[in-house]
């Protein structure tokens, strides 16, 4: 049983150090402000539909 675990972390170290192509730091740097410009404009639809959402309760349960 300790065989195989012994062998898959190896099998798992070889494949990180010699088969996983890591992105350099500018790929890196413009995927992140890519994943933090999605997140605000999603926040920002998020927050605008609540306001809608709240503000149309407001009117019914005023009407009501």
């Amino acid at each position: 049983m300790f065989g195989k675990i012994i062998n898959y972390c190896k099998e798992s170290y070889d494949e990180l150090v010699h088969k996983v192509t890591w992105p350099s730091y500018k790929e890196l740097s413009n995927s992140a402000v890519i994943v933090l410009s999605a997140s605000v404009v999603i926040a920002i639809v998020v927050f605008a539909i609540d306001q809608v959402f709240e503000n149309a309760m407001k009117l019914v349960y005023s009407i009501f």
